[in-house]
């Protein structure tokens, strides 16, 4: 008897090759010849076409042999043929299949006797059975855009094939920079809003708006001046700077209905509108609005209402498109009594989240789990908005490959039909960037799939050598983050927090062997050394003023391969360009960030005058450009200033009060508390009194603040710089010293921070 194996929904569709035994003599190619031919319906769709193209130009890679592609209605007689797509001939070869019922996205993959069949529901489906049977069966590897391995069989046999399969999530894209190149999200079957995915390739599910679409669709320049009444009353004013829509206006919602109408009027066949809060609070107070809010306990019910009312009117011209709102931030909790339509869609999104333990059972994350599980229950279906990057920097190491897996599973656990995996969409470099796009694409389309197995097949087939240690590489980084208990949040500037220099050492280590064992290939090695860039920046930014202190205490600090660490700097630069880097931040080019990094290497200043009679293991030093700095060239800024010790100090504007200048600080450096921490600031103003700025120190594994100093402008008015003491603090690894102006640009013109210096206390007295 013949082995036969019929996948479902969340089925693996690997295991598809019987022993020798079973296998019906069926050879697609004999020593580079084929007898084969490939038929495709006598109305092909352009999909349908491209698919039949595909399969003959990688089997002629493949096997040498050229298949000719043919119309059904041309089919040889006694010749075996492969059916690509949904033939007519299908209902006498394969009487009880029906494409109708295999599911969206769904795949065929059947033999029968001689002949093989690789169909689908349109307008994907053949095209994805294609390259299924490409991959799984064939042997082909699509690693990027430009790069894939495909294998020499001039005799190429394939076992009995009885695989219908169609992927749990409708939408599934991976947003990272080489996904969005269409022919290869295809071969990944990717499908979602920012894949550039033609009809050829099948297209791709469109969001219309996108998200955050109530001022798009009604935009306050063109209305609040006649209707201010539509957007959010504020301590009884109405206002559209930073606010939303008055969603109890059923003036406002006609319109709103309108316009949305009209959207999808010229887009008919994206299927999903979004409906969605703006990307700030500001939600509205006016009594209608919070007399709703108090009946359905979270804010999230005034929304869930006007979703609804919106939908019920779209639903009645266009029943086939579903309504999608978001559930983020001040809205992620569910409402308590009102309950989405059926053609509404819940956008949930992680970015409060820890990236460090899995949704479902980590500790961290069990506000998010109550609140999915809660939406899951009364929802149809959800779509997720995941997180999973570090947006403050796409450049450093971000340890949550492990939760990738267990958080996607949990998602389809609780309904949610749609997934967004917002990865480092604006670098061509950064944390495996190749590896995490062509591994979350193999688990969206089959969530089954082991992820360990994934991740190796990618490193042996892309680095080839290298594998076992960059394996190893990304469990000790992985390991230490699990042992520290870090809260990964998805913006980080720093890897203090969960990478303590013993491990940075061993992780370099081991990325040395990883370079030696494809020495000999030009190509790896050039791969293997892009993808440290990550762990080449974590050494540049320890090699701080703090870490020259120690090096000058007799434990040197060298950064691996440098003498100089201001060419490690400029190979770190060099580097990134030449593999067309992009942005450092989400949205914040890396020039910037470059100039920035090789400001770091300038000559030390003279060391603050309190520390100068110290012993030397008693104080660190941080200079200017050591300073984390937010908003390059808008919150901050490096500028020149005779005042500072070394010349040069960070500069923010009085009109805003983030916290745009930050120290790092790391366990290795501050082993040995307490600590006295010291900021040397002054502020540029013609007042005389009130705030001039704030200082603290805040840690990150608590996610609580250790010190806030509101400094007033006689304390630090004019062109000397003062010295303002926080204190005694016991501080480690995830902690940061912050500076913010105060938000008044009428009387405070800017705040100058020359340098922060920490001074160890003395042991309490015996």
């Amino acid at each position: 008897m013949r082995t036969r194996m019929t996948t479902v929904a969340l089925t693996a569709l690997t295991a598809l090759v019987t022993t020798a035994a079973d296998v019906v003599p069926r050879e697609l190619a004999f020593d580079g010849k084929s007898p084969y031919v490939i038929l495709v319906p006598a109305a092909a769709s352009p999909a349908e076409t491209t698919a039949a193209g595909e399969l003959r130009r990688y089997l002629q890679q493949v096997t040498g042999a050229d298949l000719p592609i043919l119309p059904e209605t041309q089919a040889p007689a006694g010749r075996p043929f492969i059916a690509v797509g949904p033939c007519r001939l299908l209902g006498t070869l394969l009487p009880t299949l029906d494409l109708a019922k295999v599911g969206f996205d769904g795949i065929v993959m059947k033999t029968a006797g001689a002949n093989l069949v690789l169909a689908g529901p349109p307008p994907r489906g053949t095209l994805y059975a294609v390259y299924t049977f490409l991959e799984d069966v064939v042997g082909c590897r699509w690693w990027t855009s430009t790069e894939q391995t495909v294998p020499a069989r001039p005799t190429l046999a394939i076992p009995d094939l009885d695989v219908a399969y169609a992927p749990p999530l409708r939408s599934r894209e991976a947003f990272y920079r080489d996904a969005f190149d269409g022919p290869f999200a295809a071969t990944l079957k990717l499908n979602g809003h920012f894949e550039r995915i033609g009809p050829e390739y099948g297209g791709h599910l469109a969001i219309i708006g996108w998200c955050h679409t109530f001022f798009q669709i009604l935009p306050p320049e063109t209305y609040f001046a006649a209707h201010p009444d539509w957007y959010s009353e504020i301590n009884g004013k109405r206002s559209a700077e930073g606010t939303q829509l008055c969603l109890a206006n059923a003036a406002m919602r006609a319109e709103f209905v309108r316009i949305a109408k009209e959207w999808i009027r010229k887009d008919p066949n994206a299927g999903l509108i979004s409906v969605s809060q703006n990307d700030w609070g500001g939600r509205c107070e006016c009594a209608a609005c919070r007399t709703l809010e108090q009946q359905e306990v979270n804010p999230s019910g005034p929304l869930l209402h006007f979703v609804n009312a919106v939908a019920a009117e779209i639903e009645k011209e266009f029943p086939e498109v579903l309504v999608e709102t978001l559930a983020y931030q001040y809205t992620r909790q569910p409402p308590k009594l009102v309950r989405p339509r059926a053609n509404v869609v819940i956008r949930l999104c992680t970015i409060e989240c820890s990236y460090a333990q899995p949704l479902e059972t980590g500790k961290q994350n069990e506000t998010f789990r109550k609140d999915i599980e809660a939406w899951s229950a009364i929802a149809p279906r959800l779509y997720v908005w995941d997180y999973v990057t570090n947006f403050a920097n796409y450049l450093l190491p971000h340890p949550n490959l492990r939760v990738l897996a267990p958080n996607l599973r949990f998602f389809i656990k609780n309904h949610t039909i749609g997934l967004f995996e917002q990865g480092d969409a604006g670098s061509g470099t950064g944390d495996f960037v190749r590896l995490r796009a062509w591994l979350l694409a193999h688990l969206m389309w089959d969530p089954s799939k082991d992820e360990n197995a994934l991740i190796n097949e990618f490193l042996e087939g892309y680095y080839g050598p290298a594998a076992p240690f960059l394996r190893q590489y990304l469990d000790l980084l992985l390991d230490s983050a699990e042992a520290t208990d870090v809260y990964l949040r998805c913006y980080l500037q720093d890897t203090g927090a969960w990478l303590p220099q013993a491990v940075l050492e061993k992780a370099t280590a081991v990325y040395a062997q990883a370079a030696a064992a494809v020495a000999a290939d030009p190509v790896l090695s050039e791969r293997v050394r892009r993808e440290r860039l990550p762990l080449d920046l974590v050494w540049l930014q320890h090699f701080s003023a703090g870490e020259r202190v120690r090096a000058a205490l007799g434990t040197p600090f060298v950064i691996p391969g440098y003498a100089d660490p201001k060419a490690a700097a400029e190979d770190f630069v060099a580097l990134s360009l030449k593999h067309n880097v992009g942005q450092y931040a989400e949205g914040r080019p890396f020039p910037a960030f470059a100039e920035g990094l090789q400001r770091r290497f300038r000559d030390p200043g003279p060391p603050p005058e309190a520390c100068r009679a110290l012993p030397r293991d008693t104080w660190v030093d941080f200079q200017d450009n050591a300073f984390t700095l937010h908003g390059v060239g808008n919150l901050a800024e490096t500028v020149r200033d005779a005042a500072a010790a070394d010349g040069y100090a960070a500069r923010m504007p009085g009109s805003h009060q983030e916290w745009a200048v930050q120290q790092p600080l790391s366990d290795d450096l501050v082993a040995g508390n307490p600590w006295r921490v010291v900021v040397v600031v002054r502020c540029e103003t013609q007042a005389t009194a009130g705030l001039a700025m704030t200082l603290g120190v805040y840690d990150e594994r608590t996610r609580a603040g250790l010190v806030v100093k509101e400094v007033q402008i006689p304390e630090v008015r004019g062109d000397a710089y003062r010295a303002i003491d926080l204190g005694p603090v016991t501080v480690h690894g995830g902690a940061y010293v912050w500076v913010a102006p105060p938000r008044r640009p009428d009387e405070v013109t800017a705040v100058y921070v020359d340098r922060v210096y920490l001074v160890r206390e003395p042991p309490p007295a015996k």
